[in-house]
């Protein structure tokens, strides 16, 4: 026997249940579910990157439940249930790809010898995606080419959704070289900006804008060298645990305490496990 999307939706249903069903579940909010849903989005893109697949069909059924108990709450308050979220996901995928559904419709077919090229998919994805954003409701704020963008995503992918909004309006700019200056340019203003702030006439509120300026124009280098920062970071990170791992097995293998380790000593270690890893 295998369970199927039915049962997740009966079981969920059982577990919010106000009489029998968990004491944690049923007291949860939408609000309070957020980290947990972020959590598990994370632990599938960590599994992926291991390319642990076994485990990626865990932290997938993982990520599924969270969308399953935002539907229960959902069809509790009268806002949405999980088969509306289904029928709209559908219309909206045919809607933004008439490249596959020439007729608006999901049995329709595009002609196999006559599709169009990647330059007027691009074209068309945005404009429909701009139709979408001037269709809904109007907020109090006026409105802006940069809505739509979360603020709630992670601060380096939502930089860098920013500045590419902001590119295809024409505000960039127009080759890497700039790009680099302002790198540069950014590195001063944060440098001065600490210097003031050891010297008592400035703050670290100062030093911190200073800094996310610096962070910012690193993901505008990014974009334009196309690589994704986030990556980048994520290489960075991998490559230090690692560095740092070797550091301790020596240092344990030579029967010394890192902790009691000069500076001067510990990178000399550093260095020629950089060195083992360039044989």
């Amino acid at each position: 026997m295998s369970y199927s999307i039915e049962d997740l939706k009966y079981l969920m249903a059982r577990l919010r249940d106000p009489d029998t069903g968990c004491p944690w579940d049923t007291k949860q909010t939408f609000a309070s579910i957020v980290p947990h849903t972020i959590e598990e989005a994370y632990e599938v893109a960590d599994a992926i990157e291991q390319e642990d697949f076994p485990h990626l069909k865990d932290e997938l059924g993982d990520l599924l439940f969270q969308v399953i108990f935002y539907a229960r709450m959902g069809e509790e308050t009268g806002h949405f249930e999980f088969d509306g979220i289904v029928d709209h996901l559908v219309r909206k995928l045919v809607r933004r790809h008439p490249h596959v559904f020439p007729g608006g419709t999901l049995e329709s077919r595009i002609d196999p010898d006559n599709r169009p090229d990647e330059a007027w998919i691009k074209e068309s994805w945005e404009r429909i995606k701009a139709e979408e954003r001037a269709e809904k409701p109007v907020a109090e704020t006026p409105a802006s080419r940069l809505d739509g963008i979360a603020r709630t995503l992670p601060a380096m992918a939502r930089a860098e959704k920013l500045q590419r909004r902001a590119a295809r309006h024409g505000f960039d700019w127009p080759d890497i070289g700039p790009v680099f200056d302002k790198l540069h340019e950014e590195i001063e203003e944060l440098k001065e900006a600490w210097q003031m702030a050891e010297a008592g006439t400035g703050d670290l509120d100062a030093v911190e804008d200073e800094l996310g300026d610096l962070l910012f124009v690193c993901v505008n280098l990014a974009r334009f060298l196309k690589v994704n920062p986030e990556q980048a970071l994520k290489r960075t990170n991998h490559k230090f645990d690692a560095r740092f791992r070797a550091i301790e097995r020596v240092l344990e293998k030579e029967g010394r305490n890192l902790d009691e380790e000069t500076l001067e000593a510990l990178d000399a270690v550093w260095q020629s496990v950089k060195g083992v890893e360039k044989e």
